[in-house]
């Protein structure tokens, strides 16, 4: 019985190491991009344990690099959500000028890389209506309306 049980654990140990770091198992990140040309479990867990020690993914899918892809819609976070309720009135402003420190501030939050925010500050110029359809508009609706767009 004992035989059979080292000849399986020791099968399941070649089966382990005949591929590849495998990307679904370890996500993206410094220690897939690390590791993923090695063969094995062990490789997989130093990847996975690279991943989750540094907070490296969190970048990598920010800025779409560490082979991670960046997501096509913006996350807002709390950060950002917060600027906007407290400076609503100058954050108008700024948008329908195209122009302007809060909405520079607001780019940097939302992330937006900066050979972009040229256009990205014309396109919510150009929205301006959508953006701010009334006096009352909230600041969530004014971030899902720039989500959005």
């Amino acid at each position: 019985m004992k035989k059979l049980i080292l000849a399986v654990g020791g099968a399941i140990l070649v089966a382990g190491t005949a591929q590849a770091v495998n990307k679904q198992n370890t996500g993206c990140g410094l220690g897939y991009v690390a590791m993923k040309d090695q063969e094995g479990l062990v490789f997989e867990v130093l990847a996975v344990t690279t991943n989750g020690t540094s907070f490296n993914q969190t970048f990598g899918i920010t800025f779409g690099t560490l082979e991670c892809e960046k997501p096509a819609k913006v996350a807002v976070d709390d950060r950002v959500h917060l600027f906007v309720s407290k400076n609503m009135d100058e954050l108008a402003q700024d948008i329908a000028r195209g122009e302007g420190m809060y909405l520079e501030t607001l780019a940097l939050l939302m992330g937006v890389p900066e050979n972009e925010r040229t256009a990205f500050y014309s396109k919510l110029s150009r929205n301006f209506d959508r953006i701010f359809p009334s006096d009352k508009v909230t600041s969530a609706e004014v971030l899902e309306a720039i989500s959005t767009l």
